[in-house]
C-alpha cells in the first residue's frame, strides 16, 4: 500500500524545506509507514503535536510543508457544533461557504474562521493507500464513524460523542437503489430515530407501553432526500423496519436508540483543532499557498483578530539623505526583521504598503509581545547606523473582521482594520498605541506592566465616540 519511491523522495524533500527540530520528520515518517488508516486520515496538527511533544506552530508548518512535497492532502472542514459531524470538506479555501446544513441535526450554521471550520490533513493516495480515500466502499459503520463524524467533539463527562452515540445504534446499513433491506430492532421505552446519513431524510417513532397494540412491520420508502413511513404506533418489543430505497445512489441508513421522545444531544466541547483563522495567520500557510483564495463576495468572518499596524517615522528624509537605492535596501531589511518577529510570535504579516506593515495575530497577547520586540529589533538596526534612521510607531486593535481577497492576496476587511490603522497615527516615535480592547484581553497586562503606559481618550475619524488609547513608552533604565 506504500510507495516507497515516492514516500522517500518526498521525505526527502520535507527534510531540506527548513531547520526542523530533532527528530520532527521521524515522528512524522514513523506515522506514515506504521500508522492504521484513521490515523493517517483526518489528521489534527495540533492533537499531533501534543502527542509527539512538538511545538504547535511547528506542527503546523510541518503539515503545510507535508502538503508542499506531496506527502498530505489539506482539507478545509465544515463541522456541526451539536453532533460533530463534518458536514462539507474542500480540498481548496476557494470552493469554502460559509452557511451550511447539518442532516443530521437538521440544523443550518453560519461559520466563521474561528468556529465551525477546521483545517487537517489526509495521507495523500500517490504515497500510501487508505481505505477512506474511497468512501463508496467504505462498510456503513467506517462511513459513519470515521468518515462523517469526527472525534473532536466532547461530551461533559470527557467521552467523545462519536463514541457515546455509537451506543445508540441498533441498525446500520447500507442499501443499494432498488433494494429493500428488512432492519428488526428491539425497541424499549423512549424513541426510535431512523437515519438517512446523507441527506434530511429520517422517521422518528415515540415508544411507550401504553400506545396500545404494537405494530410488527412498518413500511419504510427513501426515496431522493425523503423518507415516507408508514403511520404506527409502537410499544416495547421486537419491530421490523422495511426499508425500501427507491432512489437511485446507495443510502447509508441507520437506527438509534433513543432514552426518551424529547431527547436533545448534550452541549459539546471540542479538544483543540487547526481552525481556518489560525491558517490564515500563519507566515508559511500565506508564504507557499498564494493561490488560495476566498471566493465567496461576502468574505468569511472571523470573530476575534488582533492586527498590528507598523510605519516608519521619517522614512522621507532617509530616502533624501542615502539616496533611494540604499533607503530601499535598508527598509527592506527592517521588513525581514519586523516578519521574523510576527513569525515567532504565530502571526502573519498580511501585507506591506510603502514603509508600514500589516500583521495579524490570533490573541492579543502575541500581537503585543511581537509590537514590543518589533520596536527592540528596529532598535538592533539602529546600532549598526551612525544615526536612529530607523524609527518606528506600532498601532494594535482588536476585535472582528472580514477574511476577503484583495489584489489576489488574502486580506482583512472591516472597521477593525480602519480602527487598528489609525491607532498607529496617533503613535508617536517609539511608541506603541493599544486600544481598550487589547489593553483588556488576556495576559496583557502582565506583559505590558513593566512599560510606562499612559492611558487617553482619542477621536477616530469614522468612529463616533472615543476611544481609550494606552501609549507604551520605553521600559525605564
Amino acid at each position: 500500500m506504500i510507495d516507497e519511491k515516492k514516500l522517500e523522495d518526498r521525505l526527502v524533500a520535507l527534510e531540506a524545506a527548513k531547520s526542523w527540530s530533532p527528530r520532527v520528520v521521524s515522528r512524522l515518517e514513523t506515522l506514515l509507514r506504521s500508522g492504521t488508516d484513521e490515523a493517517l486520515y483526518r489528521i489534527n496538527p495540533i492533537q499531533f503535536a501534543t502527542e509527539k511533544s512538538i511545538a504547535e506552530a511547528e506542527a503546523i508548518d510541518l503539515f503545510l510543508h507535508a502538503c508542499v512535497a506531496g506527502l498530505f492532502d489539506m482539507d478545509w472542514q465544515l463541522v456541526c457544533p451539536v453532533c460533530s459531524d463534518v458536514v462539507e470538506s474542500f480540498r481548496s479555501l476557494r470552493k469554502l461557504h460559509t452557511h451550511f446544513h447539518c442532516q443530521l441535526c437538521q440544523s443550518d450554521y453560519d461559520a466563521a474562521l474561528d468556529d465551525f471550520i477546521t483545517v487537517t490533513f489526509t495521507v495523500s493516495p500517490a504515497v500510501r493507500g487508505i481505505r477512506f480515500h474511497d468512501p463508496d466502499t467504505l462498510s456503513a459503520w467506517d462511513y459513519v464513524f470515521h468518515y462523517k463524524l469526527t472525534p473532536g467533539g466532547i461530551l461533559p463527562d470527557g467521552v467523545p460523542w462519536s463514541e457515546a452515540a455509537k451506543g445508540l445504534v441498533r441498525v446500520l446499513t447500507r442499501i443499494e437503489p432498488g433494494a429493500v433491506a428488512s432492519l428488526e430492532v428491539d425497541a424499549v421505552e423512549g424513541a426510535l430515530l431512523g437515519q438517512d446519513f446523507d441527506s434530511d431524510a429520517h422517521f422518528f417513532f415515540p415508544i411507550a407501553t401504553d400506545t396500545g397494540a404494537s405494530s410488527s412491520h412498518v413500511p419504510v420508502t427513501l426515496d431522493s432526500g425523503k423518507c415516507e413511513a408508514a403511520p404506527a404506533s409502537i410499544a416495547p418489543g421486537k419491530i421490523v423496519f422495511d426499508v425500501r430505497n427507491a432512489g437511485k445512489v446507495a443510502v447509508v441508513f441507520g437506527i438509534l436508540q433513543l432514552p426518551s421522545a424529547t431527547f436533545h444531544r448534550p452541549q459539546l466541547d471540542f479538544t483543540p483543532a487547526l481552525s481556518g483563522k489560525r491558517l490564515l495567520m500563519t507566515q508559511t500557510f500565506r508564504d507557499f499557498f498564494r493561490s488560495e483564495v476566498i471566493s465567496a463576495t461576502e468574505g468569511i468572518a472571523v470573530l476575534d483578530v488582533t492586527l498590528v499596524f507598523t510605519d516608519l517615522k521619517g522614512s522621507t528624509a532617509l530616502y533624501e539623505r542615502i539616496g533611494d537605492l540604499n533607503a530601499y535596501i535598508q527598509v527592506q531589511r527592517h521588513f525581514q526583521h519586523l516578519l521574523d518577529v510576527t513569525v515567532r510570535h504565530n502571526g502573519a504579516v498580511t501585507k506591506t504598503i510603502g514603509d508600514a506593515v500589516m500583521a495579524a495575530f490570533s490573541t492579543s497577547a502575541d500581537a503585543v509581545q511581537a509590537a514590543l520586540e518589533m520596536r527592540e529589533a528596529v532598535d538592533q538596526l539602529n546600532r549598526d547606523r551612525p544615526q536612529r534612521d530607523f524609527i518606528l510607531k506600532i498601532g494594535v486593535h482588536r476585535g472582528a473582521s472580514i477574511a476577503v481577497t484583495l489584489n489576489e492576496r488574502l486580506d482583512y476587511f472591516g472597521q477593525t482594520v480602519n480602527i487598528a490603522a489609525r491607532v498607529q497615527n496617533l503613535a508617536d516615535g517609539d511608541e506603541i498605541c493599544i486600544t481598550e480592547e487589547v489593553h483588556a484581553a488576556p495576559a496583557v497586562a502582565d506583559i505590558i506592566a513593566p512599560y510606562p503606559v499612559a492611558k487617553s481618550e482619542a477621536e477616530l475619524k469614522g468612529v463616533s465616540k472615543a476611544m481609550s488609547v494606552y501609549r507604551l513608552a520605553r521600559m525605564e533604565s
